[in-house]
């Protein structure tokens, strides 16, 4: 669905989610496909919220709980039943999955008004894009995947 839904004109740029109770924006052009929650193989020594290894359609996929990663959730606390696997897209040559709480559908610019958003001053990591609201109010945060996938923290699974 993730593919057609690129290869489609396109009236959506956003894959909605929620993760850590916190809305996020994560770019269709920088997401890949979507998967329910496969077996995972730990990683010894690993950061907490590197969960493990996944094979997903016969690849390896590194899987790190995002609400975790960002600091929204202990990374022992129980996950949603509605969790889903993203992957980022195989451009940004990082064979990596986010779990995520909730797949919340797809947004169009059009669907959400521009905030201001803070400059990058040091405090707000590289990889947090532009802050957008919706009708019913609700406030999202866009995340720049490829920013992420090249972030020191991201790439530091080690503890």
């Amino acid at each position: 669905r993730m593919q057609a839904a690129r290869e489609q004109a396109q009236s959506a740029n956003w894959l909605a989610v929620e993760a850590g109770g916190a809305a996020l924006l994560l770019p269709l052009r920088q997401s890949s496909e979507i998967f329910t929650p496969v077996p995972l193989r730990a990683v010894p020594y690993a950061q907490p919220w590197l969960l493990g290894v996944a094979n997903l359609r016969g690849g390896l996929h590194t899987v790190l709980d995002l609400a975790a990663f960002l600091g929204l959730r202990d990374p022992a606390a129980a996950r949603s039943d509605g969790a889903r696997l993203v992957t980022l897209n195989p451009d940004l040559n990082v064979n990596c999955a986010l779990l995520v709480d909730r797949l919340l559908g797809l947004r169009s610019d059009d669907q959400l008004q521009a905030l201001e958003t803070p400059a990058h001053d040091g405090t707000r990591p590289r990889f947090a894009g532009g802050q957008w609201r919706d009708a019913q109010g609700r406030r999202w945060q866009a995340l720049d995947l490829e920013s992420l996938a090249r972030h020191e923290q991201f790439l530091r699974i080690v503890a």
